[in-house]
């Protein structure tokens, strides 16, 4: 589970992006992707932000399933979260392979070869082992989609978080990682930030709704949607 208590961000302008959010995210075995939606300046990418520790709140805490997230160290924190960013972060002058075997081997001190058979098979998983080496500028949205996935995935977090994954798609792509998602069913928790409404019904039970940087709701994917469509 992930707690979030009393937290606020305020940017350095004056702007108030998140005001005393406190929710509880909680996973079972039926219900392993959470969305967090929310209309354009909701506050809801940088929740995701604070949640992936890229931004520090002004005030709150946050728990990684009881461990408050700011005293685990750096090795810790990202075995247990995740980030897909909407850009994807992939580096261009590495191959799909070395892209998903840098942070085992540098960061986590994995051998190179054990490295590159966990990526092989995560690749695998996703469905694009036969991209091992290309490179990001040969891949399509949907491809480079997968990849990213399973870079963070190779570190084998609890909890993966996904902004805005569909941005980028078309219709049939999001499609296709929407049952991606469905399919990587206990191998991680999804948390994921998007303004794509279709998407999250298609793969959320639940759902937080934020507005003006507080949680209006955090309840079943329908009532959420009913208010936040209202």
């Amino acid at each position: 589970m992930i707690k979030v208590t009393g937290l606020e961000f305020t940017y350095p302008d004056g702007i108030t992006a998140l005001a005393d959010i406190s929710i509880d995210l909680s996973f079972d075995d039926d219900e392993h992707i959470t969305a967090i939606v929310g209309p354009s300046g909701s506050g809801k990418t940088t929740l995701l932000q604070c949640l992936a520790r890229f931004k520090t709140p002004g005030q709150g805490s946050i728990e990684i399933d009881g461990t408050p997230a700011i005293s685990m160290s750096e090795a810790q924190f990202r075995s247990k979260v995740g980030v897909v960013f909407q850009n994807l972060n992939l580096f261009p002058h590495l191959n799909v392979l070395d892209n998903l075997t840098l942070a085992p081997v540098e960061v986590a001190g994995m051998d190179k070869k054990d490295a590159e058979r966990q990526a092989m098979a995560m690749l695998e998983r996703v469905g694009v082992g036969n991209l091992a080496r290309s490179y990001p500028s040969q891949l399509s949205g949907g491809q480079a989609q997968r990849v990213a996935i399973a870079r963070s995935l190779v570190l084998k977090p609890d909890y993966l978080l996904l902004d805005e994954p569909t941005s980028a798609l078309d219709i049939n792509t999001t499609n296709a990682l929407a049952e991606l998602l469905e399919d990587l069913h206990g191998s991680t928790n999804f948390i994921i930030v998007t303004h794509d409404i279709p998407f999250v019904r298609k793969v959320a039970k639940r759902a937080v709704l934020i507005q003006g940087g507080r949680v209006v709701s955090h309840d079943r994917v329908e009532e959420v949607m009913r208010l936040f469509l209202q």
